[in-house]
């Protein structure tokens, strides 16, 4: 591909992505009603303010203290609230996609915890998960939690679910057999309690 019409696809993808960027930023909730105030007073477009955050959050999970936590924020905040408004909803889809969204997210926390000594020599990590977080929660059809669940979590669950449901059987059954033995366990020394005050009197 010559370089000119490299350069012209890259312009009109840039140019596209602003404007869905524009019109996302122009539906109507509480974080687009704060942009437009500030666009008000500014004179600044709300699509440069947005991208000024933007680039202050990516710099700030890069060099800034307390970056895992803005991150972990960022990846909690937005999808917590969205989920009780799913519960609220009478719609099914949405409870689905936060659904999907808390399981990719709840395995992705596994991992990262097995795996939090090599993660540490990542460059940029925090920046990067906040990417990948952002693009599990995004509002499109095939976002990241999506393409994650149906891709590599429910064949896996699938291929082993036999196993795991028995493993849980035998898990409930084996907390059963403790608190039943811890009552019986509690109960006999009720008794004996009982039994040696009643010979002291």
């Amino acid at each position: 591909m010559a370089p000119s019409k490299m350069a012209s696809a890259v312009s009109e993808n840039v140019e596209t992505w602003k404007a869905k960027l524009d019109k996302f930023l122009h539906q109507k909730n509480a974080v687009n009603d704060l942009f437009e105030k500030l666009e008000q007073k500014t004179g600044v477009r709300r699509l440069y303010l947005a991208s000024g955050v933007f680039v202050f959050i990516a710099l700030y999970l890069v060099v800034g203290y307390g970056a895992q936590f803005v991150c972990n924020f960022i990846g909690f905040l937005y999808p917590a609230y969205a989920s009780i408004k799913a519960i609220e909803s009478r719609e099914k889809d949405d409870d689905t996609k936060w659904l999907t969204y808390w399981v990719v997210y709840s395995v992705f926390s596994l991992v990262e915890f097995f795996a939090d000594i090599l993660l540490f020599w990542i460059p940029f990590y925090w920046l990067l998960k906040c990417l990948f977080l952002v693009w599990c929660m995004a509002p499109i059809t095939n976002n990241g939690a999506t393409l994650m669940y149906y891709r590599f979590i429910r064949p896996f669950i699938l291929r082993y679910e036999t196993k795991i449901d028995k493993a849980i059987d035998e898990a409930k059954n084996t907390i059963s057999e403790v608190q039943n033995a811890a009552e019986g366990m509690a109960q006999d020394e009720a008794y004996r309690r009982v039994i040696d005050s009643a010979k002291l009197e």
